[in-house]
Formats: structure tokens, sequence, C-alpha cells
């Protein structure tokens, strides 16, 4: 199977000297022994270097399949290759699901993981705070197993990882019942009734996003996705906090197809089918775009819109639309959520990066008096020490991959750039470490 050299956008180009796509375990194993330098990809989606190597690119995607259900615990252990999608299938017709997903479920939950990647909802904390346990192929082929019970010292720092830990072959999940849930469109939420009535909106439903280009004092669509019996939903036609239902089928980009997107309409359906935004059997775009993300303490919200808001000018040629979103606080060392509630704010730019990159510094000014922290999968030019200061736990996290990459393997020039190493890790050996 052949292992892409680009990222899923096209404006990365990987400068690995070699690519594997390893098919067991043992395969993988033996091309990190035999590897000076290498890392992980999975689907690609990322926006920046945090995947490239000047060594061995290891894809996951040709890794067993595997997503084996334990009832009784109410987990799943899931291959690091597989995406959210495919896996969401699987626990929806055995009865269960997970408590959230992205908007594209096309990624693969590992790389989800390793990078913090997020849904929406008051009470959801990103993804990566459903793994209970991770197993990974550390430098020199061996195998290590981390387990939030077993390793509580080590194992928040090893979840969202970076890629800097090892390649992780399986992560296993928490799981809750199976549910449906209903999706309601609402289009022009006037800019005050957002700002003024912030913490109700974002609270109406079990995942809340808001989408918008800054332009005209209003924001473009809401979307309220409602777990079906939970609260209550919006009365059909009605106005809802000044913004109009939608009269049909809608895609966050004004011209787009909304066939790409979930069912909408208050038609209840599975959790799957309705939490991401676009639909699992169809390529939401080409990857003609560029993306940003930040995300801020919650009590900020309302100031930092209104300073994103205060650049609608200089948004407009670049930006094609933005979402906001709520994540819940965790306690993952390197989650953009680390304790503290969260507002998201993310940036969908058009594929130019000469005339997104001043913007993106304009942004990254505006926002800096709440210490933004970026999705570390997509474009940001935060100075490394300006990164580090938002991180509590960030020496800690680096002794922790000298420590399980002594070598570094898995180091490149992002991880060098933003965590140079540190102390040796002084605690016990991972759990089932061989290697």
């Amino acid at each position: 199977m052949a292992t892409s050299r680009v990222n899923w956008a096209g404006n990365v180009a990987f400068r690995a000297a070699r690519a594997e796509s390893p098919r067991t375990v043992a395969e993988l194993r033996a091309v990190v022994a035999q590897s000076a330098r290498a890392r992980a990809l999975g689907t690609a989606h990322s926006f920046n270097r945090i995947a490239d190597t000047d060594g061995v690119l290891v894809s996951t995607a040709a890794l067993p399949p595997v997503a084996d259900i334990d009832s009784a615990a109410a987990t799943v252990t899931v291959g690091a290759g597989v995406t959210h999608g495919d896996l969401a299938r699987r626990l929806h017709a055995a009865g269960w699901a997970l408590p959230n997903l992205a908007s594209l479920p096309h990624i693969s939950v590992a790389g989800a993981v390793a990078t913090g990647t997020h849904g929406s909802g008051d009470g959801n904390g990103s993804l990566a705070t459903s793994v209970s346990a991770l197993e990974l192929v550390t430098s020199g082929g061996g195998l290590a197993t981390l387990r939030r019970d077993a390793d509580a010292g080590r194992f928040p720092g090893a979840v969202v990882g970076l890629g800097a830990l090892g390649v992780v072959t399986t992560l296993t999940l928490d799981l809750i019942p199976d549910f449906e849930v209903r999706q309601y469109v609402f289009e022009d939420l006037p800019a005050g009734q957002l700002t003024g009535h912030f913490e109700e909106i974002f609270a109406s439903a079990y995942s809340v996003s808001v989408f918008t280009n800054w332009q005209d004092r209003r924001h473009n669509q809401v979307w309220l996705k409602h777990r079906d019996g939970d609260g209550q939903v919006p009365r059909p036609g009605r106005p809802w906090h000044g913004a109009r239902p939608a009269d049909g089928p809608r895609h966050p980009l004004p011209g787009m197809p909304a066939s790409l997107c979930t069912e909408q309409g208050g038609v209840p359906g599975p959790w799957h089918e309705r939490l991401p935004h676009f639909r699992l059997g169809f390529t939401p775009s080409s990857g003609d775009e560029l993306q940003s993300e930040f995300l801020l303490p919650r009590e900020a919200a309302v100031p930092a819109l209104g300073a994103v808001a205060g650049l609608a000018d200089l948004l407009a040629p670049v930006l094609q639309i933005s979402e906001i979103r709520t994540v819940a606080a965790d306690e993952l060392w390197l989650s953009p959520s680390y304790r503290r509630d969260s507002v998201a704010i993310h940036f969908t730019w058009v594929r130019d990066t000469g005339a997104v990159t001043p913007v993106l510094a304009a942004i990254e000014e505006a926002l800096a008096p709440w210490q933004p922290r970026p999705h570390w999968g997509k474009l940001f030019s935060l100075p490394p020490d300006v990164v580090r200061a938002a991180y509590p736990r960030w020496r800690d996290f680096a002794a922790l991959a000298a420590s399980l990459d002594p070598g570094g393997t898995f180091t490149n020039d992002f991880t060098d750039r933003f965590f140079p190493r540190t102390r040796p890790w002084t605690n016990r050996a991972p759990t089932g470490s061989d290697g």
C-alpha cells in the first residue's frame, strides 16, 4: 500500500527519505528498529509539518483494523489507522457509541487523539478524553502499553502525544450506550445575540456550532445537535435568538452542496450520522483549503469574539468560513483544553499560504491577551516560548518523550522547536514494556 507523500490539503510535501506501510505490529516494530528517525502518518489531515520527518514516514492505514468491543467494561480497542466513521458504524451496530465526534468522520482515531481534535458541546471533552489505554511502538522497536488506571503519573502526558512518543498501534476508548440525535440549522444569528447570550446559546443543545464569515453583524448559521429526549428542541418554523430556521438542508459554506452534510431538519438519526457535519460516504472537499484553530478560556469568549470581529475587513479576502464551538476541560497535558473549559475559534482559509500568513499573525496578536492554544495539526505562527507558556506541564511532556524515545527516533523539526528535550523521566518503565 502506497503512503502519501503530501498532506490532505497538499500544502505540505513530506521530506521523508522513504515511506512504509506495515501490515502487522511485528512489521512496524521492525521498521522502527531499523530507522534512525521515523514519524507516524494517519489520514494526513494536518496543515503543518507535525507529521514530517527526514527519516521514514510510517503509515498506520494498513495495520489490522481491529475494533474489539468489551461490553462488560464498556470499552473498545481500536486499531490506530481505523477512521472514526468506520469505528462508529461498528459501534452503532453493537448498540454502543462514543460521546462525540469531530466534524469530519474521515480522520483516523489515533491522529485525531494525538493532536487534541474535538467536536463541540459544553459537556464534551476532546476526542482524546475517551482514551483509557494505548499501545505504541517505541524507539528501538519496543512495545509499551500505558493505562489510565495503572500509569496515572504519565498517562495524561501520553494521550495527546503529537507522535513524539512512538507509533500508536491501538487505543482503548470508553463507550456509552447508543443514542439518537436531531439536528437543526438556523440562519443569520444577530452578532449581538451571540455575545449577549453566549452561555445560553451554547448550553441549548448537546453540541452547538456557530458558522460565520464575521461580516454584516450577523453569523451565517447555527447548528444545534440535540440528543433525542434531552431538553427542549426548537419549535418548527419559529425564530430562535433572532435567527430564522433554515428552509432546507445547508452546507456551512454558501454555494456548496448540502448533500455532503449530515441530515438536518430535526429528523432523528444515529449519533454517528448527526454529530459530524459531513457524511462518511462523501469526500467533504478536495482539500482546497487551509485551516487554523485557537482554543481560549471559556470566560474569554465574548471579548475574544469581539477581537476577531474587529478584523472582519482583513479576514474577508482569505476566509472561507469560521466555526465557533465549546470544549470541556480535561487533564491531558498537551490538550488545548488542559484544565480550562474552552471556546474554539476555527478558520477555514483559501489555499494561499502567502495571503493567509499575515492575516493569521493579526489574529494571533488580537487573541494574545487570552493565551490562545493552537490546534496542533493546523496552521499557526505563535513563537515556541509563547506556545510553551500556555502548557504548564510541557517540561514533563518533554521528559516523558525522552524516556520513551531516548534516541530521538520520533523527534522532528516541529517537536524540537516546541518541546526541546529536558531531564530524563525517572518513574518506572511503562506497563507491558518489553523493549
